[in-house]
């Protein structure tokens, strides 16, 4: 018997607006938030979901008092405030990004909603990226405390006949009830779906697709870890508590709106002077030299080239005055993986050229193309490889297959705000 997934509307938390500054109050997702941009947040209201999602450290802290305690703490308190307001009936909730993106003007747009956990790979939902272990941890002490999801997992589904698709572009030609701008510039809304009809089509449309984990495997992975916690205390009973569902934006991928960036790797090398000969015999290699004032010139031709053609690599190597284009013409039996996973990009990178032709075991990542650059020339790196975009459908594929792309394999963009609605039990 085929699995179904189950979504259920629930009673968001919201910030009121009638009390605060909505945009004031809002952050990004806890794992771009970077020790300055905490600071600024803190900064500029006292009421920002920072402080709650992913707060600060203070000396002398011990079991009885901590972030986490804080964070249990000034939930509860702005509720009792009136700083956020519970709706009184379960809903879906419409979400809507109007942003731009290399000078295209786009629109995010998916509706949020309570997902039964599940098992990873026993059913409907299914991750595509390797996680590491201490966000996680971090994560399951969110929800011991704050007994909330405070920020969405962003997935995705398919489905060609658009019938929730629908529902929510008619939602949005109506006035919001949140409305934010992010640090780019860029708007998010939310909207209540709490109609009968609207529910049960979106539920029912639903039911047989499959969930494919976008952004946000950590806070899955550990809404699954404190699924089991709960049982092992003897708190499932019926199998419907708060805590056997977690939030997720989901967007259909047969709309137009998703925006998928690429993460490129800075690497140590120990032997530099062989990386040609190794490369040569799989990849036709182009190069772009340049000099001092066609530097920049030279890495847009570089991304260009990239673009053109399917498994490129772009290439910068310490003290060279040239970019190369690497496209591969190899065979993809040579690549020591799954089948789903072989001809997607990130595979040949650090499968074929990281492990087995360079030997590379030592590298960071960098999603700005320009620091990727300045990196390389001030820091302890030798060579630079560039990325093109991973595309949906292997999102999809390799999701399916049950298996996992390297970390950073996938940048889902616009980062979805944290602090647009609370799932709390």
């Amino acid at each position: 018997m085929t699995r179904r997934a189950e979504i259920i509307p629930f009673k968001g938390v919201l910030y009121n607006p009638k009390r605060i500054d909505i945009t004031s109050v809002m952050a990004p997702p806890y794992d771009i938030v970077t020790p300055k941009l905490k600071e600024v947040l803190y900064s500029g209201s006292p009421y920002n979901i920072i402080r709650i999602d992913f707060g600060k450290d203070n000396e002398g802290d011990d079991e009885k008092e901590n972030r986490y305690t804080r964070a249990a703490k000034l939930l509860d308190n702005w509720l009792k405030q009136g700083i956020f307001t519970k709706d009184s009936s379960p809903s879906f909730y419409c979400y809507e990004a109007d942003y731009e993106i290399n000078g295209r003007k786009k629109k995010l747009r998916g509706f949020l909603g309570a997902v039964k956990i599940e098992e990873v790979g026993s059913g409907k939902i299914h991750p595509h990226e390797m996680t590491y272990s201490k966000p996680k941890t971090d994560r399951l002490n969110i929800l011991r405390f704050c007994k909330a999801n405070i920020s969405p997992i962003f997935s995705l589904y398919s489905s060609p006949r658009r019938l929730t698709s629908s529902i929510l572009k008619k939602i949005v030609k109506e006035k919001a009830f949140i409305e934010a701008k992010n640090g780019d510039g860029f708007i998010h809304r939310l909207w209540q779906i709490s109609d009968k009809t609207s529910i049960e089509t979106i539920k029912k449309e639903l039911s047989d697709k499959d969930i494919f984990i976008a952004d946000g495997h950590h806070r899955y992975e550990t809404a699954l870890e404190f699924q089991n916690e709960m049982a092992k205390k003897g708190l499932i009973k019926t199998g419907k508590e708060p805590f056997n569902y977690v939030m997720m934006l989901l967007v259909n991928m047969e709309d137009d709106g998703l925006t998928i960036l690429p993460t490129h790797r800075l690497a140590k090398i120990e032997k530099k002077k062989k990386i040609h000969d190794a490369l040569k015999p799989y990849f036709n290699i182009k190069v772009i030299k340049f000099d001092r004032t066609t530097e920049e010139q030279a890495k847009y031709d570089m991304f260009k080239a990239m673009q053109k053609s399917k498994h490129s690599f772009g290439m910068f190597i310490k003290g060279e005055k040239a970019f190369y284009v690497l496209k591969f013409k190899g065979s993809y039996s040579k690549i020591d993986s799954h089948p789903s996973l072989k001809n997607i990009d990130v595979t040949i990178l650090h499968q074929f050229i990281f492990e087995k032709l360079l030997g590379i075991n030592k590298f960071e990542y960098e999603m700005d193309a320009e620091l990727v650059i300045k990196k390389l020339k001030n820091g302890p790196f030798q060579a630079a490889f560039f990325l093109n975009p991973t595309e949906v459908h292997d999102v999809r594929k390799v999701a399916l297959a049950g298996q996992r792309m390297p970390p950073k394999s996938t940048y889902f963009y616009p980062k979805i705000l944290t602090g647009m609605v609370i799932y709390k039990f």
